[in-house]
């Protein structure tokens, strides 16, 4: 394992039905101005909203909307909840939703304390932000991870770029398995794909050696898909429910990244696709693994070999690493099409040759987990999704 040092600044409430007394708890320790920011509609739908907005009344807070928060949260939507931050003089984010509003709110938190332009700032004059709008997160829908962490994906319009930004940790995060009830089950789905898709991801990157950290990967990786299979079968099971809740914090709190270099090439890939299409991330990363990883497993069979067999349980008697490997990612494959993923972008209504050429042309370049794929091949790769 590669050295490290690890500390982790956000506290976790987990549990079923625990969003009103943590919320209650919390609330009393912090600012009198709160902007209660949430996505497209269902936390209104389904009552969660005026529960919220309740208890925040009740705790003596005003209150500023920031709703309309997209799956892909655009630069354009930051710069408004900055704005919002500002003229309200708020000192509280409450985040109420999945991975798009946290994100988005990481990010407003930063913004709303420097008077530079964040992207800019991070682009091209290569600071951090080091002051931040305290937040906490009320998470709805897992899979993305996002509570975890202080990294956000941002679309920037103008640039036609989607990319990672750095704001502010949560002060605290609500996973309340409760609350995955109020979502469509198809975000549900696409959800946990995006957990397993962090987990190879970062399963895949150097060093390759059977350590540790890999060994707890394998084990959240075969958590999520025992899990979603119990999901799909049953909708209401609340333990899978829990379980695919934790699994995605696990995949993005840093355990998983500790003593290696990581490889997210196939996320770098679908984030720049989103850019042109606004895609669902889930569905991006289902189309894109398995061709990805039919290019690269040559190059790394004896690490492909060893998840084949741990996560997906091939057989390995009699065979060549190789082998395994390709059976492993064939295994993937078919899961993706059990759960109801698409495996094309045809399926996804994603059919112009031209995107791919720009997706290629223009998406993050990572060292690569076995190699690094150059831009012809991403292009090439996509064209064959088709």
């Amino acid at each position: 394992m590669n050295p490290f040092n690890y500390s982790y600044p956000v506290k976790i409430y987990f549990g079923d039905g625990i969003t009103e007394q943590t919320l209650e708890t919390e609330l009393a320790n912090k600012g009198k101005n709160t902007l209660l920011a949430y996505g497209g509609g269902s936390v209104k739908k389904t009552g969660l909203y005026d529960k919220i907005h309740k208890i925040l009344l009740n705790s003596g807070k005003n209150i500023s909307d920031f709703g309309g928060i997209m799956p892909n949260p655009t630069y354009a939507k930051v710069q408004e909840g900055a704005r919002l931050v500002r003229e309200n003089n708020i000192d509280f984010i409450l985040a109420v939703g999945g991975g798009s509003v946290s994100d988005c709110c990481k990010v407003v938190s930063a913004q709303a304390k420097i008077e530079e332009d964040l992207w800019d700032y991070e682009y091209t004059l290569k600071k951090q932000p080091e002051e931040f709008i305290p937040m906490g997160v009320v998470v709805t829908v897992s899979g993305t991870g996002s509570e975890q962490n202080n990294g956000a994906v941002i679309t920037h319009e103008e640039k036609q770029v989607k990319g990672p930004l750095w704001g502010a940790f949560a002060d605290w995060a609500i996973l309340d398995v409760e609350l995955t009830m109020t979502v469509p089950f198809k975000q549900v789905v696409s959800g946990t794909f995006d957990t397993l898709s962090h987990c190879m991801e970062t399963y895949f990157g150097k060093p390759g050696d059977n350590n540790v950290t890999d060994e707890i990967n394998e084990s959240v990786q075969r958590n999520t898909i025992r899990n979603i299979r119990a999901l799909l079968e049953n909708p209401e099971d609340r333990t899978a429910r829990s379980e695919l809740m934790w699994d995605s914090a696990m995949a993005e709190n840093g355990i998983l990244k500790l003593g290696k270099q990581t490889d997210f090439q196939c996320h770098m890939i679908e984030h720049q696709l989103a850019a042109y299409t606004d895609c669902n991330h889930g569905a991006g990363l289902a189309v894109i693994h398995p061709a990805v990883y039919r290019r690269i497993y040559e190059d790394y069979a004896p690490k492909f070999a060893r998840w084949s067999s741990e996560v997906w349980g091939i057989a390995v008697d009699g065979k060549t690493d190789e082998t395994v490997a390709l059976e492993g990612v064939e295994a993937l494959a078919a899961f993706i099409r059990e759960i109801g993923l698409p495996c094309t972008f045809t399926e996804m209504g994603i059919t112009d040759k031209d995107v791919f050429r720009k997706t290629a042309d223009s998406c993050i370049l990572t060292p690569g987990c076995a190699r690094k794929l150059d831009r012809n091949e991403i292009y090439q790769m996509l064209a064959e999704c088709e």
